[in-house]
C-alpha cells in the first residue's frame, strides 16, 4: 500500500496484493487477470507534477519550470521532459545537463522564524566577508534552506526560511499582497502632514510607494517610535519612504510578515521551528496545500553491545551518598 504523504508510483503488482475482488462462487464469474490487473493500475498513485516537485526544490517558480520545458533544459532518465508529466523518486531528472537530487520527494518541508542581526547580510555568501542569516540556521541533510525575502544590513526582525520553494516564491510574490510590519525609530520631529503624505503615496525611484498603516508607539526625546505595515518588500522601501519626507530611521525591525509574529523575549541570532497551525496559516494565505506529515518512524533505543552486569543497590547511609558507616567499639 501507499506510504502515508507519498505520492509516489506504485506497479499494478503491489497494488493487486492489497486489492479487495469480489468472491465468486464458479471460476468463470471471476475477473480474468488481465481485468483485475487495469483495475489495480486505475487505483495506482501516478506520481508528482514535474512542476511542483522542481519548484518544492527552490528551483524556480512552475511558470519558469513550465518555461525550462518548453525550452528542452528538463530532461526525465535522459529523455526530454513534457508539460504535464508526473516524476517518481526512481527516475533520474536533470536540469541544463545536472542531476537533481532525489530529496526534492521529500513532501514535509519545514519553516523557520529566524530573528537577524543588524550586521548580517541576507545572502548566502558575502564578497566582504560580513556575517549572513544563513550561518546560524540549523543544518540540513539533503535539503536547503531558502529565505523568504530579504532584510538590509541594518536591519533586524523577523525572517522566514523554508525548504519549501514553490511556498516561498509565493509568500514573496507582489500579488499577494502579505503584510509586512515594521517597529521604525525616527529621529526628529514628525508632523501629522507627513504622517498624511506617506499614508496617501509618495513617488520613489522604483515607482509610487505608501504605508497601509501608521501608528504612532510612544517615545522620550528626539526618538520616536512608530509601528508601519505595508504590502510589498522593495530594497529598501521603508527607509526611503520616510526619507521623501525628510525624517531619517535610526532603527528599524520587522515584527511581523503576514501571519507569522516575531515572538516576544526571542533573542536576535536565534531560530524557531514554526507549528503545525502557524505552517498551515501560511500556506493557506498564498492557496497551497499543505503537504501530509511523513509517517513516524520511531526507533527503540539500541541495547549495549556485549555482556551486561546486573546494578546491585547499594545501601546509603542516613548522612548521604558518600558518608561511611561508623563502627560501633568499645572502648576499654
Amino acid at each position: 500500500m501507499p506510504l502515508p504523504g507519498k505520492n509516489w508510483s506504485l506497479s499494478a503488482s503491489v497494488m493487486c496484493r492489497d486489492a479487495q475482488m469480489p468472491r465468486a462462487q464458479d471460476a468463470q464469474e471471476r475477473p480474468s487477470r488481465d481485468v483485475r490487473t487495469s483495475l489495480c493500475i486505475t487505483k495506482a498513485v501516478v506520481g508528482e507534477r514535474l512542476q511542483k516537485v522542481l519548484a518544492r526544490a527552490g528551483l524556480g517558480s512552475r511558470r519558469q519550470i513550465e518555461r525550462w520545458i518548453e525550452e528542452g533544459r528538463i530532461t526525465i532518465n535522459g529523455a526530454p521532459a513534457t508539460l504535464g508529466v508526473r516524476v517518481n523518486p526512481g527516475q533520474t531528472l536533470r536540469v541544463d545537463g545536472r542531476i537533481v537530487p532525489t530529496h526534492v520527494f521529500q513532501p514535509k518541508p519545514r519553516i523557520l522564524i529566524y530573528h537577524k542581526l543588524e550586521g548580517e547580510v541576507s545572502t548566502r555568501s558575502d564578497p566582504q566577508g560580513r556575517p549572513t542569516v544563513f550561518d546560524k540556521l540549523p543544518s540540513l541533510r539533503g535539503a536547503r534552506w531558502i529565505a523568504v525575502g530579504r532584510l538590509d544590513f541594518s536591519t533586524s526582525g523577523l525572517l522566514l526560511f523554508t525548504t519549501d520553494g514553490e511556498l516561498a516564491n509565493r509568500l514573496m510574490h507582489p500579488s499577494h499582497e502579505i503584510e509586512r510590519e515594521y517597529a521604525v525609530r525616527v529621529l526628529g520631529k514628525v508632523s501629522d502632514e507627513m504622517l498624511a503624505r506617506l499614508k496617501q503615496g509618495v513617488m520613489l525611484e522604483d515607482g509610487p510607494a505608501s504605508f497601509d498603516s501608521i501608528v504612532d508607539a510612544g517615545g522620550t526625546g528626539a526618538n520616536h517610535w512608530y509601528h508601519v505595515v505595508l504590502k510589498e518588500g522593495r530594497n529598501r522601501e521603508v527607509r526611503r519612504l520616510w526619507e521623501t519626507v525628510g525624517a531619517k530611521v535610526s532603527r528599524l525591525i520587522r515584527v511581523r510578515f503576514g501571519p507569522v509574529q516575531l515572538p516576544p523575549r526571542f533573542h536576535a541570532g536565534r531560530s524557531i521551528e514554526l507549528d503545525e497551525a502557524a505552517a498551515a496559516a501560511l500556506y493557506d494565505l498564498v492557496g497551497l496545500k499543505q503537504p501530509a506529515s511523513p509517517k513516524n518512524n520511531l526507533r527503540e533505543p539500541r541495547k549495549p553491545h556485549g555482556k551486561t552486569h546486573k546494578r546491585r543497590d547499594s545501601k546509603i547511609s542516613p548522612a548521604g551518598s558518600g558518608a561511611r558507616r561508623k563502627r560501633n567499639t568499645r572502648r576499654p
